[in-house]
């Protein structure tokens, strides 16, 4: 592949009981905005006042006040991709922790859903004896692809990392959190991601479109991308948000009682 058009896109319709404050991030990350053919602003109905800021991961998060009844939120952008798959560097080698750059120590620690506390024994028996580095991140990989049985009908919102590995089911944040948490046990910085993923190259039949997750780690001076859920490169894959875990970055934060009706998401090659 030498490059492809994507277009991406979300609808989420809710029911509000009463007027109700929402967050939402739900647009593409800073760092990808310059691959956007189309923009994917984001559009409300009804048409409600929008204020847009940075949190402090750099993410771009959108307030508003959805009104009572049906209320609609959606983006509809087109992504220019560079058609390759995500990028594997196997030689990249673990740092010492006394090296590491200041603003990575923070995705060491502990977090809502990576609960590194319960994890570093078991963390440190399973992968002591693994080549630091790209290797033993794979090697965490491997292991959680193998342990945790992905299903859509597991979710579960309160799931942490110790929870996904004792119940060995969950859905792709779980996969995301327990190889988060098992990589900062073994003091490799690790982030959570969350964003596009299309089907693209992938067998039919393909799943309903959803949102995906995934981490990065930082080895060899750089954050690298790694997929505990599916754990091989994939194509069009395209950020949104950067957090210590799910708790950080929710797609959606509503302030208030409603009914999520409609949720749709698409992640479509165009000719």
């Amino acid at each position: 592949m030498s490059g492809m058009r994507v277009s991406i896109g979300c609808r989420l319709r809710y029911s509000f009981p009463q007027p109700t404050p929402l967050l939402a991030l739900l647009n593409v990350h800073y760092s990808r905005f310059g691959d956007l053919e189309r923009a994917d602003y984001l559009v409300t109905s009804p048409s409600v006042p929008l204020e847009s800021y940075r949190d402090g991961f750099g993410n771009w998060c959108t307030r508003l006040m959805a009104p009572a009844g049906d209320f609609c939120l959606s983006t509809d952008g087109i992504f220019r991709d560079t058609g390759g798959p995500d990028p594997v560097s196997p030689d990249a080698q673990q740092h010492a922790v006394q090296d590491l750059p200041f603003e990575t120590l923070v995705f060491l620690q502990g977090s809502r859903y990576c609960d590194t506390d319960l994890l570093s024994d078991e963390a440190w028996r399973l992968f002591e004896t693994t080549e630091p580095g790209w290797p033993r991140v794979q090697a965490i990989c491997d292991f959680v692809h193998g342990h945790v049985r992905f299903d859509y009908m597991q979710a579960k919102a309160t799931r942490t990392a110790s929870q996904t590995l004792a119940e060995r089911q969950g859905v792709c944040r779980d996969l995301a959190h327990l190889a988060i948490a098992l990589c900062r046990c073994m003091n490799i910085p690790a982030r959570y991601c969350t964003g596009y993923l299309s089907d693209i190259g992938e067998p039919l039949p393909h799943p309903p479109g959803d949102f995906a997750a995934w981490m990065e780690v930082f080895l060899a001076g750089e954050w690298h991308l790694f997929d505990p859920r599916n754990n091989k490169p994939r194509f069009a894959r395209i950020l949104i948000a950067r957090g210590r875990d799910a708790a950080d970055v929710p797609l959606t934060q509503t302030f208030g009682e409603n009914t999520l009706t409609e949720f749709k998401v698409w992640t479509n090659e165009l000719a």
